[in-house]
């Protein structure tokens, strides 16, 4: 907590994990190929919340205990990196708001209807000298064939410049969430209480005045339909 404090607020979001500030990543049964913490496959590059209008500035992962075989890695590509492999073409049109993002399933578990898709957005955003980024390469996706072509080359060229880490246990990862994409590699858990444990929290710069307000003193972002209209 001091740590997010130090880099904005501590937040939380109302649709996911009911709102929890710290967020456990480990493998649980039954949950092998779900694409998001509780699982244990390759989970490929992507920002949190690419599908949220208020997304974390930073993200912070704190490793408690490594996988059983030490091989779990934490899979991090800045996105200042990957553009200087991309064409212009391929830029320009990442740059175009023609892309959509759907909701992680951290935010639908207990949805009964899936949520339509956040967008038009770009995937890149802000100074060309210093690019922003908005993906998930599971969830965004586009309508268009070139806007298809441009999300794999990204993919590509993300995986082209990946710096692998594997966190031991009272190592802290922070990443720029509008810079560093990340993602993880593949384990085997044994679900003997030994498994890899990971806790997650997030941080944000600033929060507008009408969401503060409905945020009553809390830290938790209110529910997305609650928030649609501010932007």
């Amino acid at each position: 907590m001091i740590i997010a404090e130090t880099l904005g607020t501590m937040i939380g979001y109302a649709d996911e994990k009911n709102g929890d500030l710290v967020h456990n990543v480990q493998p649980l049964p039954g949950e092998e190929t779900r694409i998001e913490g509780s699982g244990s496959v390759a989970f490929d590059f992507h920002i949190e919340n690419a599908h949220h209008a208020l997304r974390p500035d930073f993200i912070g992962l704190i490793c408690l205990r490594q996988d059983h075989d030490e091989v779990a890695a934490t899979r991090i590509s800045s996105v200042r990196e990957a553009v200087e492999l991309l064409e212009p073409p391929t830029l320009d049109a990442l740059r175009q708001c023609q892309f959509y993002s759907n909701y992680p399933g951290s935010f639908t578990r207990d949805s009964i209807v899936e949520p339509a898709p956040a967008g038009p957005h770009p995937v890149l955003f802000g100074d060309a000298a210093k690019p922003l980024m908005r993906f998930n390469s599971h969830n965004t996706v586009s309508l268009s064939k070139a806007g298809r072509a441009a999300l794999r080359a990204l993919a590509e060229a993300l995986e082209e410049v990946c710096h692998e880490v594997i966190m031991q246990p009272g190592d802290c990862a922070l990443l720029d969430n509008h810079v560093a994409a990340h993602g993880r590699s593949a384990f085997t858990p044994r679900y003997d209480g030994r498994d890899r444990w990971l806790r997650r929290f997030y941080s944000i710069r600033s929060i507008p005045r009408p969401v503060l307000q409905m945020m009553n003193a809390s830290r938790v972002i209110p529910p997305i339909p609650a928030i649609q209209g501010i932007w």
